[in-house]
């Protein structure tokens, strides 16, 4: 019993995580597509370059600076000071992206998570299966059956 309700939890998330890849490849075509339906493009200067974003600052078609808070999509190999052509959805300039870069660079990251995610399902699932503490719990939990004698 308690090695099933392990399985079924390590398919969850295993579940979890699938969907999240998925969601990190279909997150970036939608990005793309709102960037492709209004497009902008403008000259950006990079502002700050940490591990979770790199932000920017650009000027719009109509003379307003911008400042994404979410920060620029594919930042890859960009250093604060640089300046860097970038796309962004006129309807929303939170919206940017750097110039010639879309969506397939996202791949490559999803793949490496579900990748990891599958190697380590793997593990688990064969190490529920193979261990003899979770075996021996089992023994444990299952009920006690009694046997009336017959007079």
């Amino acid at each position: 019993m308690i090695a099933r309700r392990l399985r079924q939890l390590v398919i969850v998330l295993y579940g979890a995580v699938v969907l999240m890849s998925i969601g990190m490849v279909g997150a970036a075509i939608m990005n793309d597509h709102a960037i492709s339906s209004n497009p902008g493009r403008a000259l950006a200067r990079v502002t700050n370059e940490d591990w979770l974003r790199t932000t920017v600052e650009f000027q719009d078609e109509r003379g307003i600076f911008h400042v994404p808070p979410s920060g620029l999509l594919y930042p890859s190999d960009l250093g604060v000071g640089q300046r860097v052509w970038v796309n962004y959805s006129t309807a929303n300039p939170d919206l940017v992206k750097v110039e010639g870069r879309n969506w397939t660079l996202a791949v490559i990251p999803a793949l490496s998570v579900f990748t990891v995610a599958s190697a380590i399902g793997a593990g688990l699932w064969w190490f529920i299966g193979h261990s003899s503490k979770i075996r021996a719990l089992d023994t444990l939990s299952q009920p006690v059956r009694q046997t009336s004698k017959a007079h």
